[in-house]
């Protein structure tokens, strides 16, 4: 199909290897039970890998569309032998992700015709928010491009301190007031740092608190309007950090945030230490918004951007 090709450096694709291989070990290890003592694709096979899909949080919307091409193939192939399953899978998965136009990133890039390029970052507490950002602001940095923080998750004093944290780790300037502050005025606060330090990315975190939709909602709002005040069209990004470790959840997580605010990318976390890896394959496929970036380990350079094809081509090797 001419959808898998080198995009990746060898050290970039092996540590998304690695980071996807407790996903890969756990979906192959079903798929040869599912297979075992059969030599073609027929029925009871399509059965199977629908429940290993599902299982694997594909998420059910995906694995019927996912099955519904491999039936095609089938009933055009005529027969198609189990040994070819996993080759079959990986070119019809790509297939499907392919029909949007959205996961085709090689590297970390922002938009040249914003500056500063402002991001503001959402999710819930625990799902690696703060470790997102300053991997992401890390990597930014690295292009040469001024990145400045904005500690707007006022909420936990934790979070501020984390914050602070990544940017002496990555040596970047942070905007930060007490907790219990107002986080538009932070927020206000960083716009106006950025814009006199000719910052090229501002990053804002907020606080994630779930438990009230509404308060979310007007708090994020609110932000929102007040960075306004200072660049008329921020934020150019508002970014919905997910924890791929909670597999269906995360999906659940991403309804709440998306009803909650316009969320106009995604990133996938914690995907190396857990088998739910197939959540990327199902929130990339089901919300129209793209997934720009996935944790795959521990270290600074394990946030990596989400091309579908490497992703894909990871999974199923």
């Amino acid at each position: 199909m001419g959808l898998f090709k080198n995009i990746f450096s060898s050290e970039k694709k092996e540590t998304l290897d690695k980071g996807l291989e407790k996903s890969k070990t756990n979906f192959f290890s079903k798929l040869s039970k599912a297979v075992a003592g059969k030599s073609k694709v027929d029925d009871d096979v399509l059965d199977d890998l629908e429940e290993i899909l599902v299982t694997s949080d594909v998420g059910v919307k995906t694995t019927i569309k996912i099955i519904e091409r491999i039936e095609n193939r089938v009933a055009k192939d005529k027969y198609l032998g189990t040994d070819e399953l996993n080759q079959i899978l990986r070119e019809e998965i790509a297939g499907l992700l392919s029909e949007t136009n959205v996961g085709e990133a090689t590297d970390f890039e922002i938009p040249k015709d914003k500056k500063p390029y402002v991001i503001m970052v959402v999710g819930v507490n625990g799902v690696g928010k703060t470790t997102t950002i300053g991997k992401l602001a890390h990597q930014l940095k690295n292009k040469g491009l001024k990145v400045v923080l904005g500690a707007a998750d006022t909420f936990r004093a934790a979070a501020i301190d984390q914050l602070q944290v990544w940017a002496d780790r990555v040596d970047i300037p942070i905007i930060k007031q007490d907790m219990g502050s107002d986080p538009a005025s932070v927020a206000f606060d960083t716009l106006q740092s950025g814009v006199n330090q000719d910052a090229d990315v501002i990053i804002i975190d907020t606080a994630g608190r779930l438990h009230n939709k509404v308060n979310l909602m007007n708090e994020l709002t609110k932000v929102k309007r007040v960075m306004q005040k200072v660049i008329g069209d921020a934020p150019h990004d508002v970014l919905l950090v997910l924890d791929g470790s909670t597999g269906q959840n995360a999906f659940e997580q991403a309804k709440q945030f998306t009803a909650a605010t316009e969320v106009t990318s995604l990133a996938v976390t914690k995907l190396d230490g857990t088998a739910k890896g197939g959540v990327v394959i199902g929130i990339s496929d089901q919300f129209k918004i793209p997934v720009k970036y996935i944790g795959v380990g521990e270290g600074i350079e394990d946030l990596q951007v989400f091309n579908k094809y490497e992703f894909v081509d990871s999974f199923f090797k």
